[in-house]
């Protein structure tokens, strides 16, 4: 408890632009999260005021940090799962606890708690040798899609295998570097959703409007929200699906659920997070309640906020181009904000390199094609210093 301001204090493993959004939903609730950053410079480290420096897989430095608050919480899945139940068993408070934090940890955990739940699941088989892939994309069909079991993100650790032959070429190499796989049947889809929910240890739960993410390369680069065209049906689908899995896995926090919409309108779980996710970022400035706020009630144990939207939303991430511009940023917040001063913008103070997430912006308006250029061409003016329409700043 801080002395100061009568209230408990939250702690968030994890300096990215994650637990910086976090930060600032947290100020306006009498709080200053503190946070454990693996070294200077990082994301939230440039604007909260207690950060300590360790690195998440060092026992002694979680233990350390989990000492000066009164819950903890993470912007990232990277912690050791040993090193959580060690805390947990020493009498910290961790939320999300590492029982649900290991199934968005471990995509062949998750996977087999889906099916026994009887949740919307693709075929799916663990490989431990290559015959095992084989096998299975013989019966399931080619292409597969095989996955690093733990670890991978934005993309990372997912490979599209058309073949027996492509298995037998690359799983060996894989095997042999000591990583765990599972292999999945390629799920045919229109588009990509994410249910954003969120549950507080006295079991509320909280769902916001499902939305689109449009991914390039394995990255999300753009959200529409809601979902254009989602069926009110499939909506509240999806809700319960999401809602159902926070309660059965036992969720404290903001929790994402990743879907594939198919072409009979069905859906299918992609993948989980139990935290804060690029999907929800819209609802800083399109929902009553940002996901940002909502988790620190959320693990605060708080009555969680209404998740109504303001208004539909577009956003787009401002990815590092892959030269950087010459133009500073400064310069260029000012040309966008003489250009479109109604979008809003949110940087995440980090230094610009090909591909890193560095910002998003968020415009509101209809998801209709004016809205999406309208971000997607902020989105890239930040990102390189160029509109794509020529557009001429002078």
């Amino acid at each position: 408890m801080d002395t100061r301001t009568g209230l408990p204090v939250v702690g968030m493993v994890g300096g990215g632009q994650l637990a910086r959004m976090t930060h600032q939903a947290a100020i306006a609730l009498g709080q200053s999260l503190r946070v454990l950053a693996v070294g200077e410079g990082e994301a939230a480290g440039l604007v909260a005021a207690e950060v300590s420096h360790g690195h998440h897989t060092d026992l002694d430095a979680l233990r350390t940090f989990a000492r000066g608050v009164d819950v903890l919480t993470f912007d990232h899945e990277h912690v050791p799962g040993d090193h959580l139940r060690t805390l947990a068993d020493e009498g910290f408070v961790v939320r999300p606890g590492p029982g649900a934090l290991a199934f968005a940890q471990n995509k062949l955990l998750m996977r087999e708690r889906m099916a026994s739940l009887g949740l919307p699941n693709p075929a799916f088989v663990e490989v431990t040798q290559v015959d095992d892939a084989v096998k299975f994309g013989d019966d399931h069909g080619w292409p597969a899609i095989l996955k690093a079991a733990t670890g991978g993100y934005d993309g990372k650790g997912v490979w599209q295998l058309a073949s027996a032959d492509e298995a037998r070429k690359q799983i060996p190499e894989l095997l042999d570097a000591g990583m765990s796989l599972l292999i999945e049947e390629r799920v045919p889809m229109v588009r990509e959703l994410s249910a954003l929910v969120a549950r507080s240890p006295f079991g509320q739960g909280a769902a916001w409007p499902v939305v689109e993410t449009v991914q390039v390369d394995g990255i999300n680069t753009e959200v529409l929200a809601p979902a254009p065209g989602l069926s009110e049906a499939g909506t509240q689908r999806a809700q319960d699906v999401a809602l159902r899995i926070a309660e059965q896995l036992d969720v404290a926090g903001v929790m994402a659920v990743e879907l594939f919409e198919t072409h009979d309108g069905g859906l299918v779980i992609n993948e989980l997070a139990m935290r804060p996710h690029n999907s929800g970022h819209w609802t800083m400035d399109g929902s009553r309640t940002s996901q940002f706020e909502q988790h620190m009630r959320a693990v605060l144990d708080y009555p969680l906020g209404t998740t109504d939207p303001l208004s539909p939303t577009v956003m787009a991430n401002v990815l590092g181009a892959p030269e950087t511009p010459t133009m500073s940023v400064d310069e260029r917040l000012h040309h966008l904000y003489a250009r479109y001063p109604d979008v809003k913008v949110h940087l995440y103070g980090k230094g610009e390199r090909p591909g890193r997430k560095l910002g998003h912006v968020n415009v509101l308006g209809p998801i209709d094609e004016p809205t999406r250029a309208k971000a997607r061409m902020a989105a890239h003016w930040l990102s390189a210093a160029e509109w794509p329409d020529g557009y001429s700043i002078h």
